[in-house]
């Protein structure tokens, strides 16, 4: 039992976020960078009766994929932890997004300058779910360098929606795509977002 006087540690708060976006594009690797726990990982290595279904094109180094999530965490503030769900890219895997989107505040759609085409399931997605989300261009080496609005007329995205360019390796990049989306929930959160329940699709 508290002294008379003494205050309880409030409890942080926690918030549900998704990493999502096309196959190979980063999100593993970006969950790892900025999680400051030992990031739980699903990956398998990719097989050939895999290539029949899964586009390598530009990803021929590539040798693992996520068949369920990738998690992590954050914190932010004493008053604010990030647990972070990596998505599975391939559409084989889709059918989980549902599942994994019930109770996010937001999502992180990462996209790859090189396959920029690849983003447009996952911002269809949560443009559908009207869930707030970022989309963080990962700047692999020898990609094309693109500008933020070049990035979000190629994506028909709302002016609105913040493009951040990172490096998904590293921590601090990392974390400045998830601030862009915390400051952006905090925009959005008393206007178009605000009929928003998670979990409701």
């Amino acid at each position: 039992m508290a002294s008379e006087g003494s205050e309880r540690p409030a409890l942080a708060a926690t918030v549900k976020i998704l990493i999502a976006g096309g196959f190979g594009v980063g999100k593993t690797t970006l969950v790892g960078a900025v999680s400051e726990i030992r990031p739980l990982r699903t990956e398998e290595l990719l097989t050939d009766a895999g290539s029949a279904v899964d586009d390598l094109s530009g990803l021929e180094d590539k040798t693992t994929t996520t068949v369920a999530i990738d998690f992590g965490r954050i914190t932010i503030s004493p008053e604010l932890v990030l647990y972070l769900f990596g998505t599975p890219g391939q559409q084989r895997f889709w059918f989980m997004w549902d599942e994994l989107a019930r109770g996010s505040l937001g999502a992180v759609v990462l996209a790859d300058p090189r396959r920029l085409d690849t983003s447009f399931a996952a911002v269809d997605f949560f443009e559908r779910r009207r869930l707030p989300f970022v989309v963080g261009v990962n700047c692999f080496d020898h990609a094309p360098v693109y500008h933020a609005d070049e990035v979000r007329e190629a994506l028909d995205l709302d002016g609105g929606i913040p493009v951040v360019l990172c490096d998904a390796r590293r921590r601090e990049p990392g974390k400045h795509v998830l601030s862009a989306l915390l400051e952006y929930l905090l925009k959005v959160g008393d206007r178009e977002w605000a009929g928003y329940r998670p979990g409701v699709g």
